[in-house]
């Protein structure tokens, strides 16, 4: 599952036409005539591409009338790629320093959780700073069946046993990548391409 995600952002990284829209909506939204005419390829083209590129979840699309405008997902580029390389290098360092380093974490963890959480287990605010966020929601993912696909109003549901806000919880296992979503179905991302609260200060 984890290598299946990783090689399908990098399948869509190998085209060139690719990286170079991906340059291009750096500095903003585009539309698909606009990419066409600035790359010299046909729009059709253009479509092709922005499939392969939104499948790999590396641009989001909106859709004004007839027009579909283009943006990057900075965070998914940003994150994917640091998923890869601790994927290739995870266990790399002394096995004394990581026991310690993740006997702290796992405290520091199970304190926020104390403090966000009630004892029969509601979510009693969503925290604001980001570090919290992150394992706030990853203790929510964590309820999660593995391996199990959910419609929008399954999740929804799942979402209010813990919280009334669903929708931004919602937006947030997207946002931080705890979750992949398709056609309103959505499923769990592996653990890899989790947004990480241990890497923040």
């Amino acid at each position: 599952m984890q290598l299946d995600k990783i090689i399908t952002y990098h399948k869509a990284l190998s085209d060139a036409t690719r990286i170079r829209m991906l340059i291009l909506l750096r500095d903003g939204e585009l539309n698909g005539q606009v990419l066409a005419e600035k790359l010299g390829v046909t729009p059709a083209t253009i479509t092709h591409h922005a499939a392969k590129l939104r499948e790999a979840s590396l641009i989001h699309e909106r859709r004004d009338k007839n027009t579909i405008y283009f943006a990057l997902n900075e965070y998914f580029i940003r994150s994917n790629a640091s998923a890869t390389a601790d994927l290739i290098f995870k266990n790399q360092k002394g096995e004394a320093s990581t026991m310690q380093t993740e006997d702290t974490r796992q405290n520091l963890k199970q304190s926020i959780i104390r403090n966000f959480f009630t004892q029969d287990g509601k979510l009693k605010h969503i925290p604001s700073q980001l570090k919290k966020k992150l394992i706030v929601l990853g203790h929510l993912i964590d309820q999660l069946d593995k391996g199990r696909t959910y419609t929008e109003k399954e999740l929804n549901e799942w979402i209010k046993q813990y919280h009334p806000d669903f929708a931004t919880i919602r937006r947030e296992f997207i946002m931080h990548q705890f979750m992949f979503r398709e056609n309103e179905i959505y499923e769990l991302n592996p653990p890899e391409m989790w947004a990480k609260w241990e890497t923040l200060s």
